[in-house]
């Protein structure tokens, strides 16, 4: 059966640099922002800011069932979504190993600084990978709100 990398980490942590690099070693890359940005467009100009979080469990959704049929189909993929809690984690984790797939938890830790750094570039561009201003607010809401994978199994990249 396929390996499933899950990418873990705060918005700028490096998660999709990473996954892409898994991409190109065969490596089949799901992404919630890119799949968003391809049906939906872009965040409060396509449709209202309310709806992201409706759409985007959607969207979800139907990544999951192809991650379902991909790991049936033995082929390895990176799931490039947040996964900012544990629950979340174990739901995925749950699936996976349910169907003979492996797990590998990757973790892209940041400093919130380093963080910020990054965003402020990212927020100069917007596209299926950046799809929407990343704010003070919000990068705090998202750094306080995560909960850090502790005693998963997790493989650590500390960024700098």
């Amino acid at each position: 059966m396929g390996k499933v990398i899950m990418m873990c980490g705060v918005c700028g942590s490096g998660k999709t640099t990473y996954a892409k690099q898994k991409e190109k070693e065969g490596y089949i890359r799901l992404s919630i922002d890119e799949e968003m940005w391809s049906l939906y467009g872009q965040k409060g100009i396509d449709y209202p800011e309310k709806q992201y979080d409706e759409l985007s469990e959607k969207v979800e959704h139907v990544l999951r069932k192809t991650m379902i049929d991909l790991i049936k189909d033995g082929k390895n993929v990176v799931i490039d979504f947040s996964f900012w809690n544990k629950d979340s984690r174990n739901l995925y984790k749950n699936i996976i190993e349910k169907l003979g797939g492996t797990v590998e938890l990757v973790y892209m830790k940041a400093s919130k600084e380093i963080l910020w750094k990054r965003l402020q570039k990212r927020n100069l561009s917007l596209h299926a990978n950046s799809p929407f201003v990343i704010t003070d607010e919000i990068l705090e809401h998202h750094y306080n709100e995560f909960q850090e994978p502790k005693g998963e199994g997790e493989i650590v990249l500390l960024q700098q």
